[in-house]
């Protein structure tokens, strides 16, 4: 496998402007992933309402994690055919305010569950964000770069949660709906100055697109990531809010949950820079699995507010797998290729968003909302477990083959 990742017509960028795309792609992507939040904490309360049906509260929550999935694998190779990010960046990053709009004007279920799905196309762009940015980043630092920039989506989403309530209480549902559009065309506006440099038009290769989508370096921690992000979905923006409501929880509270749970990954993000080229990525990879299996394991068993406070901060920790296996997915793989192994990578575990709370929902209604934490808990430590050792073996037989 050749190791030379920046093909020899793109020629390398001055070290300032360098520093200058970085920072808009930061600013941009912290606007963006707010953009996708600000209703967010309240959403399956709001659908409850509307529908008083768990099962269909699932499959509204669960839209979002199916058009990604559905979207990001194509986009990614149509990137690297077409040799251009910026125009899908662009489409994309509107269709945030197009998704929260028609949720806006939404009169039921059925405008919910389109306007969800939108929204999941407009997040299907984070492929082509996170390998532009890594682009500009040497390839050894894929991790690294992941965990930065899931830094900065944490810390948009962070601003976005922590005041839905507040938005909830000062205009109703609508306003949190009307302030997601602003954001989102303002996320548009801030990624027009960025460089896209043109890379080489690239015919179809089916064997080649075969060969990268069914190499373990790729497919093993994408897997992992379904697992993950099929137990995480399900509770955090699926029913750990309805949970949390019987329990007496306020739109405040419930905003502050999700908030919670967000700065506590940032906190996680941040030791993964740290950590892994001490550690390595296995232990990094077991704790943070470790961790989301006893956050369900909390919510199973609770019977006060505090637990599912504390609950939802432990799984915002386990959220240091995701950086970790997103960056691993790309870590092997050669620059013209990213987006497409990005967009495989996002694309599976998009289906992990999408399952997560679809079944969810209807285990919830056949066996209780709590006993149904149970089943993900065995999932994500099964899975999780399995999938790591996996992608140790993987890794040891790569570094043996070409040192790093």
């Amino acid at each position: 496998m050749p190791w030379v990742l920046l093909p020899a017509t793109i020629k390398p960028m001055p070290e300032k402007n360098r520093r200058v795309q970085l920072a808009f792609y930061v600013i941009c992507i912290f606007v963006y992933w707010a953009s996708l939040y600000f209703y967010v904490p309240t959403l399956s309360t709001y659908a409850e309402d509307v529908t008083h049906d768990l099962s269909v509260v699932g499959v509204i929550v669960s839209m979002y994690g199916l058009w990604q999935a559905v979207a990001r694998y194509p986009l990614g190779i149509l990137s690297d055919l077409v040799g251009r990010r910026k125009p899908f960046i662009l489409i994309g990053l509107l269709l945030g305010a197009v998704g929260a709009l028609v949720m806006l004007k939404a009169q039921g279920a059925p405008g919910l569950i389109i306007g969800r799905g939108i929204t999941g196309l407009a997040a299907a762009t984070w492929v082509l964000l996170m390998v532009g940015f890594s682009s500009l980043l040497p390839p050894e630092s894929a991790v690294q770069a992941a965990a930065v920039l899931n830094i900065v989506n944490a810390f948009g989403r962070t601003l976005a949660t922590g005041i839905t309530g507040m938005l909830n209480q000062a205009g109703g549902y609508g306003l949190a709906f009307k302030v997601a559009i602003g954001a989102s065309i303002l996320s548009a506006l801030l990624f027009l100055p960025v460089r896209d440099p043109v890379r080489p038009r690239r015919k179809p290769d089916l064997r080649a697109l075969a060969r990268l989508s069914t190499r373990p370096d790729v497919l093993i921690p994408s897997l992992v990531a379904a697992i993950v992000q099929f137990a995480s979905w399900a509770a955090v923006f699926g029913f750990l809010p309805i949970i949390a409501r019987a329990f007496g929880a306020n739109d405040n509270q419930l905003s502050l949950m999700s908030m919670l749970n967000i700065l506590v990954g940032i906190g996680g993000n941040f030791l993964i820079t740290l950590l892994v080229r001490r550690t390595g990525n296995k232990p990094v990879l077991l704790v943070g699995i470790s961790l989301i299996g006893a956050a369900m394991a909390m919510i199973a068993v609770a019977n006060a507010l505090w637990m599912l406070f504390a609950a939802t901060m432990i799984l915002g920790l386990g959220w240091v797998s995701i950086s970790t296996l997103m960056g691993l997915s790309i870590r092997y793989v050669r620059e013209e290729d990213r987006s497409t192994a990005m967009g495989l990578h996002q694309s599976i575990y998009g289906f992990g968003m999408f399952f997560g709370p679809y079944l969810s929902g209807y285990m919830a209604e056949a066996w209780g909302v709590q006993s149904m934490f149970w089943v993900l808990m065995a999932v994500v430590l099964l899975g999780g477990y399995a999938g790591t050792f996996v992608i140790s073996r993987v890794e040891r037989r790569l570094v043996a083959q070409h040192g790093r």
